[in-house]
This record gives structure tokens, C-alpha cells and sequence, in this order.
């Protein structure tokens, strides 16, 4: 660890998943997307926190496995949050996180005309098709999405 660095607490965190890096007024976003509120578990947010690296940041604390999140769901909302997993009381892994090839059911088609709209029940699939400009297409009509970070 550098001079300045602070080692992440994870006070009272026994097993479950920090996610780490997330930019500052974003975690209750992403509290709502994952739909950690279903879960039946511990979370905790901490907002707006002091960051070398990012000036602020917020932090996310889940008291659950990690099978339990939507990682997909969260690449597509901001590839840059670091995953850690916790096991007793220690990180034991940072994943970071890429862009998903494929959603299911995590954005929704705004095309009237596609079979989504009038068909209920069937899944809103997109697949990734610019990755550099982080581009997404509804297998069914094509239609055209931006990633939420941009």
C-alpha cells in the first residue's frame, strides 16, 4: 500500500460483496437496478466517501453470495465498479467488470413496432454490437442503445 492509501473496511462484513468504485450520487441508482431491495439481506451505502483515485466515490456493501447479483446488470450500468468478495471478514477477490455481450431483461425495447411491445412475456434480449461506443441492438428490431455510461 502507497503512503495515503486507505485499505477498504469492510467493518462487520463477514461474507458477501463490496462493490467499490462506483461514481459519487450513483449507488442508489444501482441499489434500485440490482433490485437489492428484494434481496433479503444486509446492504449498506456509503456515499460520496474520499477517494484518491476518483475524488469521491460511493461504496455498496452486500451481506449475500455473490450468485445473488445481476453482474451483467451491473457491467451494463458501469463497467468501472470493482467487485470484491468477501470470506470471513477479507477481500479474496477484485473482479473487474467488462461490458456484457448479451442482456436479458435489463433494458427494454422503446420501438412500438417491436414484438416485445406487443407480445408479453418474451425477453428483452440486446447484444452488444459497438463495443467501443458501447452500443446495444434488440435481437428482435435492432433497435439502438446506449450503455448507461454514456
Amino acid at each position: 500500500m502507497r503512503q495515503g492509501e486507505h485499505m477498504l473496511n469492510i467493518g462487520g462484513l463477514h461474507e458477501g460483496v463490496v462493490l467499490d468504485h462506483i461514481p459519487a450520487g450513483k449507488a442508489m441508482d444501482i441499489y434500485k437496478r440490482l433490485k437489492l431491495d428484494k434481496l433479503d439481506c444486509q446492504v449498506a451505502m456509503i456515499m460520496r466517501a474520499r477517494s484518491n483515485k476518483m475524488g469521491q466515490k460511493d461504496i455498496i456493501k452486500v451481506e449475500a453470495p455473490l450468485e445473488l447479483l445481476n453482474l451483467d446488470a451491473l457491467g451494463f450500468i458501469d463497467h468501472s465498479i470493482t467487485v470484491n468478495i468477501i470470506k470471513d471478514a477479507v477481500i479474496v477477490e477484485k473482479r473487474k467488470l467488462n461490458l456484457p455481450k448479451k442482456l436479458v431483461n435489463i433494458i427494454h425495447c422503446k420501438n412500438p413496432r417491436c414484438i416485445t411491445s406487443i407480445e408479453q412475456g418474451l425477453d428483452q434480449v440486446f447484444y452488444l454490437s459497438d463495443p467501443a461506443d458501447e452500443i446495444y441492438r434488440c435481437v428482435y428490431c435492432d433497435e439502438k442503445y446506449h450503455s448507461s455510461k454514456k
